[in-house]
C-alpha cells in the first residue's frame, strides 16, 4: 500500500509539472511586426497573393493571419503619435525574409504563376531538401515557399 501511495504521489508530481510546463508553453506565441507606409499596398499582396485573412485593421495598424489561421504577421505605420520612438522608425527593406512551408510547392508555384505574380526566384531543388521559390512583398521582404524533401544522397 505504501509504494501504491508514492507511486501515486510521485504519479501526480509528474502530472502537474507536464500540465504546468503545457500551459507556460501554450501562452508563448509569436508574431512578427514590420513598420511600413505601404499598408494597403501590403494588405493587398499577402491577402490576394497568399490567400491570408485580416484579423485587425485600423488607420495605422493591420494584423494578418496564414489561411490555416496558425500564423499572424502584423504591419504598423512608421511614426505614429500612438506609439513609442521604439516603434517609429520604417524597415528599410533590408536584411528581413520569411519562409512559408507549404503541401505542395508545385500547386502554389503554378496558382501564382496564373496570377501573374513576379517570381523573383523560379521552382528549384536544393541538395538539403528544399524545394521552393521565393516572391517579394511591397516592403522588400523576400517570401520564400517551400516544401521540405529529403535531402539528396551525397
Amino acid at each position: 500500500m505504501k509504494r501504491l501511495i508514492i507511486a501515486f504521489a510521485l504519479l501526480n508530481t509528474i502530472l502537474a509539472y507536464s500540465q504546468t510546463t503545457a500551459k507556460k508553453t501554450a501562452t508563448m506565441k509569436l508574431n512578427a511586426g514590420i513598420i511600413t507606409e505601404k499598408l494597403a499596398e501590403t494588405k493587398k499582396f499577402y491577402t490576394e497573393v497568399l490567400d491570408f485573412g485580416v484579423r485587425f485593421e485600423n488607420d495605422f495598424y493591420l494584423l494578418l493571419h496564414t489561411p490555416n489561421e496558425q500564423a499572424e504577421i502584423a504591419f504598423l505605420l512608421p511614426n505614429h503619435p500612438t506609439q513609442k520612438p521604439l516603434f517609429q522608425t520604417a524597415y528599410n527593406g533590408n536584411g528581413v525574409y520569411f519562409t512559408i512551408e507549404v503541401a505542395d510547392v508545385d500547386k502554389v508555384y503554378q496558382e501564382l504563376k496564373k496570377k501573374g505574380v513576379k517570381i523573383e526566384i523560379e521552382l528549384r531543388d536544393e541538395v538539403w531538401g528544399d524545394r521552393h521559390f521565393a516572391l517579394v512583398d511591397p516592403n522588400g521582404i523576400g517570401i520564400d515557399i517551400v516544401t521540405y524533401t529529403a535531402p539528396e544522397e551525397q
